[in-house]
């Protein structure tokens, strides 16, 4: 938690740059909100959407919980799939880190919790995977 907030502290993830494009953006990473019908993906919750970029938005699918606690996303085949820019690259690496520290903030109250809902660990487990994206 530490290591994240120094991070934060010295970060520029608030500043998108010019080169990076806006995109409407569903804003909620969880794979649930994501239909693939074999040709097409449908997006089906919007409570969450709005102007955001396509790295933002690929952050927030690859650092959602939801994407590696119960049946791993194989993160870099995704992300293979698009083409990124440089700056959108860059841009993405940043706000996997931020999206990673948001998750552990919420993981660690989660397991403080009378009722944690996920697995026990599992704040230990992210605490890993901020680890390794700062590194």
């Amino acid at each position: 938690m530490r290591a994240g907030l120094r991070w934060l502290d010295r970060s520029r993830v608030r500043d998108v740059p010019g080169d990076v494009r806006e995109v409407f953006g569903a804003g909620d990473g969880n794979l649930a909100n994501y239909l693939w019908d074999g040709a097409r993906v449908r997006i089906v919750d919007f409570e969450d959407s709005g102007r955001s970029d396509r790295a933002f938005e690929l952050a927030e699918i690859t650092e959602h919980v939801g994407s590696w606690l119960r049946g791993p996303l194989n993160v870099q085949a995704f992300l293979a799939r698009f083409d990124l820019t440089a700056a959108e690259s860059a841009r993405l690496r940043e706000c996997r880190r931020l999206l990673a520290l948001v998750w552990l903030v919420l993981l660690v109250a989660d397991e403080a919790g009378e009722h944690p809902r996920n697995p026990p660990g599992t704040a230990g487990r992210q605490a890993a995977r901020l680890a390794e994206l700062l590194g």
